[in-house]
């Protein structure tokens, strides 16, 4: 069964395996609130465990807004967990605060021995966009993006790497000013913000939860992208906005974002890859919009594969 909460919206999801069991945090808002449009600005970090990726036991929420001042004052979005070498638990998530009027993004963080309960780290945010390349409120934008981190090891590499969403600064075109960002740390603790990993002017106004995974072989970025951000070219072809891949270099050399394919069912938006105990890979989702009413749950795993020249493709 699809992870369907009857008092929640459920939509953003990112995933942690424990050697036994899967885990699955999720942004939810109560659908008392009426308008779906609200849940961005009343949300907190669910958590549910599964054995298959299929059969959901909802436990605890993960995490919650601080108190204010906090960087995450207002909300707690998306993010990712990885395991430390200690074998501790840390989780990289989105924070905006109501000192910033929720107009600044900024990755915060959070540990735990047992995936269950969480700790924040202190002095938040951990991270937050450089003014050099990306828009700030520094800069003079009315906006921070900064958001959906995604921390894993690149090959090659001792030290971690994250991926965020993030807008270009010297961008003219708002439909083609995404970037990935991208930072770097030795000890999950210091990080360094990096030149972005993409260019402007390559189709896409903000490009949402980034991911990387080596699928059957083929190195690929995982991302999302809705309507009111696609370029003309992508909505004059017909493009309605969803999930997007592309096959990279696995030292995410010299990316172009004009090569990403749509994945096939666009009802499904800020999908994440997760190996089930045999090894395959599978496609999780919220399902956004049917018939133009927004449903709030997770799909099921769809079974996936990857290709050079397309990308993530639904397995046969």
């Amino acid at each position: 069964m699809a992870l369907k909460l009857p008092g929640q919206w459920v939509w953003d999801s990112w995933f942690a395996f424990d050697g036994e069991n899967h885990h699955a945090f999720y942004l939810q808002a109560s659908r008392a609130l009426g308008d779906p449009e609200r849940r961005h600005r009343n949300v907190t970090v669910g958590h549910a465990i599964s054995s298959d990726l299929k059969n959901w036991v909802v436990v605890a929420d993960a995490l919650a807004p601080s108190e204010s001042p906090a960087a995450d004052s207002w909300t707690t979005w998306t993010g990712s967990v990885i395991r430390e070498d200690s074998g501790k638990w840390r989780m990289f998530y989105t924070g905006t605060s109501r000192e910033d009027a929720g107009q600044r993004q900024t990755v915060c963080a959070a540990t735990s021995d047992d995936l269950i309960t969480w700790t924040k780290v202190e002095n938040l945010p951990v991270v937050a966009a450089d003014s050099r390349w990306y828009k700030t409120l520094e800069g003079g934008f009315k906006n921070e993006p900064f958001r959906d981190p995604w921390v894993f090891k690149m090959a090659g590499e001792t030290g971690w790497t994250m991926l965020t969403t993030a807008e270009l600064k010297d961008s003219t075109d708002p439909r083609q000013a995404a970037a990935m960002a991208i930072a770097k740390s030795d000890d999950l603790l210091t990080w360094v913000v990096q030149p972005p990993m993409s260019s402007p002017d390559q189709g896409f106004g903000e490009t949402e939860v980034f991911q990387y995974e080596l699928v059957d072989g083929v190195p690929i970025i995982l991302f999302c992208c809705g309507p009111i951000w696609l370029s003309e070219e992508r909505i004059e072809a017909g493009e309605l906005g969803g999930v997007y891949s592309i096959p990279v270099r696995e030292d995410l050399d010299d990316i172009n974002f004009e090569n990403a394919t749509l994945f096939p069912d666009t009802s499904l938006y800020a999908s994440r890859l997760v190996q089930d105990k045999d090894g395959g890979w599978n496609l999780i989702a919220f399902i956004n919009r049917v018939d133009d009413e927004f449903i709030g749950e997770l799909c099921d795993p769809i079974p996936v594969t990857a290709d050079p020249i397309l990308g993530l493709i639904p397995k046969a």
